[in-house]
């Protein structure tokens, strides 16, 4: 056999000319990054102009769909107008921009696709995340790909997401489809706050807190813990407390690490907290759940969280009912969360084992949460600037 020439790298041993001493991640360059503006939308323009400007993104594409920023109705978006007016244009422009590894949507642009075919069936329509939707492009020509189906408790199928637990820089080449990410929030304010939150953390991660809220209710779960394995198809949800179980670990984990972190497990509900890089709950499913005390954390720049709660990110308009809302604590200062546009199960919930350990080794909050999250093309959605990486300077 011929030798190779020393510059035919294979993809595989790419990723690893990407790790830093140590197997910390180089963070990813603006050049990986494509913003999505839609134009009728003068919310999303500023959004992703103040996005282009700050992170010096040279890739934008310009859309033309309904605007989800001027009503709740708005947020969701029906299959045909998705495909002629966001997914034709996004793939001519992927066709001539090769190198693409991240997608952010702006506030303004629908978060719920409707009859995608894939996603939670509800009556006969599938539900689906837009952004996921986004994450799973073209899946269904790639190798080895598999679709899981959900039976009972929740319907619908998702493809397992073929970079769940890597460990390695993520790169459309390598693994298919992309990470997708949304600058989004109640206000025009609020969407931008994400973007100069993650800068601020790069420039200087201030001294806080993870914080891990467990119910003890739910039941504490085996130690050591580790993300479960699932089966397909999926006939029942996870156990709640093998959550538990993943948060306390997580904690014992970045403890170990001498990353500040905590595991509280008193019943009442955690309030007033102001201190916090990071923040695991049961959100409204934790039965001593209160309003005021979930309003009452505040968050350093650079946090980063996640809610075991079915519909937390069902809307980015203000709600008088129902379940929790991410939006609340984006409002009050996070850099990162992710969210459900409808019910996920709790085998889509993001591990907070693999999340945090990502994170805090120095990947980006885009990498961390797609590593930690099992699907596409269902209802999930991650909020935040993907190349957020304040944890690579300490490394």
């Amino acid at each position: 056999m011929a030798k190779k020439p020393r510059w035919m790298l294979s993809a595989y041993a790419l990723s690893f000319l990407l790790l830093l001493p140590g197997g910390v991640a180089v963070a990813a360059t603006p050049q990986q990054v494509l913003v999505i503006i839609n134009d009728t939308s003068p919310v999303s323009q500023a959004v992703g102009e103040m996005y282009v400007r700050l992170r010096k993104v040279p890739n934008v594409l310009h859309v033309r769909c309904v605007d989800s920023a001027l009503q709740q109705p708005n947020e969701t978006i029906d299959f045909a107008s998705y495909r002629a007016q966001i997914e034709v244009p996004l793939r001519a422009f992927l066709n001539t921009h090769p190198g693409i590894d991240f997608l952010v949507t702006t506030k303004g642009i629908p978060i719920h696709l409707s009859a995608a075919g894939i996603g939670q069936a509800s009556s006969g329509v599938t539900e689906t995340s837009l952004d996921s939707y986004l994450a799973a492009l073209d899946y269904d020509q790639l190798p080895g790909t598999v679709k899981v189906r959900f039976e009972r408790d929740t319907t619908g199928t998702a493809w397992l997401n073929r970079y769940w637990n890597a460990h390695v820089p993520f790169t459309h080449a390598r693994f298919g489809g992309y990470l997708v990410t949304r600058l989004d929030g109640y206000t025009q304010a609020d969407a931008q706050a994400l973007i100069t939150r993650a800068l601020a953390a790069e420039r200087k991660l201030e001294p806080g807190r993870i914080l891990f809220d467990v119910q003890p209710e739910f039941g504490l779960g085996k130690r050591p813990a580790q993300p479960e394995a699932i089966s397909n198809p999926i006939i029942q949800e996870l156990s709640l407390d093998t959550w538990n179980a993943e948060m306390i670990q997580a904690c014992d984990d970045l403890t170990k690490r001498h990353i500040p972190a905590e595991v509280d497990l008193e019943k009442r509900f955690v309030s007033a907290r102001r201190d916090l890089l990071g923040y695991f709950s049961w959100g409204s499913n934790d039965s001593h759940y209160s309003l005021e005390a979930y309003r009452s954390l505040a968050f350093l720049p650079g946090a980063v969280g996640e809610t075991g709660v079915s519909t937390s990110a069902r809307s980015f308009f203000p709600q008088t009912h129902g379940q929790s809302m991410i939006a609340d604590l984006i409002a009050q200062g996070i850099t990162g969360i992710k969210g459900y546009t409808d019910e996920p199960l709790l085998q889509a919930v993001a591990s907070p084992i693999i999340l945090l350990d990502r994170f805090t080794e120095g990947y980006t909050l885009a990498e961390s949460y797609f590593a930690a999250s099992r699907f596409v093309a269902w209802t999930d959605l991650v909020i935040g600037d993907p190349l957020a990486c304040p944890y690579r300077a300490h490394h």
